[in-house]
């Protein structure tokens, strides 16, 4: 594994894109974040990412957007939107912000059974949970090596370029 910033991916790289960079994107929370998802919607990299990392997206912003607005707790937001789901139909902007990526001309690779089954040996070989697992397992099938993310997780795995933010603020914080 080798490691860079955002800011140091070479222009026409194919790179895949994690969850948390497009979480640190919508909380605000990174500047780098940013400017990469914004390197990717002009063409300067190709940005791809997964359905299922479309969804843990998607699930992240619902609980932080929750919380900002003051209708959880951070400590057991999870559980309290499950019991309370009219909690859930008051959130909107966690939607709209997902449904703005396929727009930045990002390709979205689908999830398939396959895929879900073959995260098992990268789970088993690096010690992933299984999201992440299910991510190299779809980079793996894509023949892609280079990745964006947040996550310290995925520099336990031989083979990939890794390249992350280093201006993290607290997602918490940003949209507190």
């Amino acid at each position: 594994m080798t490691g860079s910033t955002l800011d140091d991916v070479p222009p026409g790289s194919r790179v895949f894109i994690d969850a948390t960079v497009f979480v640190y994107h919508f909380c605000r929370a990174s500047e780098q974040c940013r400017r990469f998802l914004g390197r990717c919607e002009r063409g300067d990299v190709s940005g791809v990412t997964s359905v299922g990392v479309l969804l843990e997206v998607t699930h992240k912003l619902m609980v932080f957007e929750a919380i900002a607005a003051g209708l959880v707790s951070a400590g057991r937001a999870v559980r309290r939107l499950r019991e309370h789901p009219e909690i859930v139909r008051q959130l909107a902007r966690y939607s709209a912000q997902v449904a703005e990526i396929p727009a930045w001309g990002l390709e979205v690779l689908p999830v398939d059974p396959g895929g879900c089954l073959r995260a098992a040996e990268w789970r088993a070989r690096f010690g992933l949970l299984t999201n992440d697992a299910l991510v190299v397992a779809t980079m793996s099938d894509a023949k892609m090596q280079s990745i964006a993310t947040a996550d310290q997780d995925f520099g336990r795995v031989d083979g990939l370029r890794v390249y992350r933010p280093t201006d993290l603020g607290s997602p918490h914080q940003a949209l507190a």
